[in-house]
């Protein structure tokens, strides 16, 4: 591969992440090679350091390098309430907000009869497993205000029945909006004015 195939190969990828088109994408990767030392190399060597070492926690299913992850071992969170939201995004949307210091469990999507996702696709069975073992009395589904998001929380709720205490976020979230793109104060006031279900 020459040199110019290969710029135009990491424009190409580049350009495939979210946010960012082809032009966005050029403009990135000449500032990464003027800045070689700086930023592409450690970029490169971190990239590859987390291609080789992360994986899914087993146990809420969130990111890092090590098969259970810093937040389930942190000893220090709260252990009987669980804030389930659809992905890895919504969980980092949740910390970075710094409002709940409970556990997670991440589905890993929401239902979408439009796109084939049923309940057999999501960690739904794992959440169910994890009540009892976990001594969870509260559950907070934190999940999108999509007409996706709704339809899995109901069918949480219907799933859990009066297994526990079952909560969902409430103002602030906007009909239609996604948690990784909300504030920390949108985010923090709607954990903390949760209804139940």
């Amino acid at each position: 591969m020459s040199n110019r195939s290969a710029i135009d190969e990491l424009v190409s990828l580049m350009a495939k992440l979210p946010g960012l088109g082809p032009r966005s994408a050029r403009r990135a990767v000449l500032h990464l090679i003027a800045k070689r030392g700086v930023l592409l190399t450690p970029l490169a060597e971190a990239m590859a350091e987390v291609a080789r070492t992360a994986r899914p926690c087993l146990n809420c299913g969130n990111v890092g390098t090590a098969d259970i992850c810093e937040i389930c071992e942190d000893e220090t969170r709260a252990t009987g309430v669980l804030c389930v939201v659809e992905d890895v995004a919504d969980l980092w949307a949740m910390e970075r907000a710094r409002v709940f210091r409970g556990r997670y469990h991440v589905l890993g999507g929401t239902l979408s009869a439009l796109d084939g996702v049923g309940p057999e696709d999501l960690r739904i069975p794992q959440l169910a497993s994890r009540l009892d073992a976990e001594g969870i009395t509260e559950v907070i589904l934190a999940l999108n205000a999509t007409v996706d998001g709704q339809t899995t929380a109901h069918y949480i709720a219907d799933q859990l029945d009066t297994r526990v205490t079952l909560s969902s976020l409430a103002q602030g979230v906007p009909i239609g909006g996604e948690l990784d793109y909300l504030d920390d104060g949108t985010i923090s006031a709607a954990l903390n004015a949760r209804k139940p279900l």
